[in-house]
Order: C-alpha cells, then structure tokens, then sequence
C-alpha cells in the first residue's frame, strides 16, 4: 500500500549540534566581515542568528544526551527484572 504526505514540502534533514555550530560560526564570521561594516542592522541580525543557532545545538545536544541516558537506564531496569 503507498500513502501519500499531505504536504507540499518535502522534510528538511536534520542539523547534529557540531553542524549546527559550524553553521552559526560561518554566520558570525560573515557578521564580521568587511562587507558588513557599512550595514550595522545586517551585522546585528546575522550575529543574533548566529547565537540562536548556537543556543539550539547546545539545547540538542544536552536532549541527546538526555535521551541516551534514559534509554540506558530503561535498559538497565529490564536486565534487573524491573518495569
């Protein structure tokens, strides 16, 4: 049987947390260049997304981590004969 997506866009891939750092340093460093001295909003706006993106990967990166926590402890459980 195919089923078909109601929407129109296909899903974007997903960012691990160092590409999305990559991606906020590039911005920063664009931020910072030569180009954009003259334009003070696009600096400001490049730098603010820089530090959202950086704020997301770290925010990703402590759910990973959660997640793989809990994932072995719900492991260690059932070897224990727990729930």
């Amino acid at each position: 049987m195919v089923t078909h997506d109601s929407t129109s866009t296909s899903p974007a891939p997903q960012m691990r947390p160092d590409e999305m750092r990559g991606l906020a340093a590039r911005l920063r460093a664009r931020a910072e260049s030569v180009l954009l001295r003259d334009q003070p909003e696009q600096h400001r706006d490049l730098l603010t997304a820089a530090s959202l993106i950086e704020q997301l990967a770290n925010l990703t990166a402590e759910i990973l981590t959660s997640a793989a926590v809990i994932e072995r402890l719900a492991r260690l459980l059932q070897l224990a004969g727990g729930a």
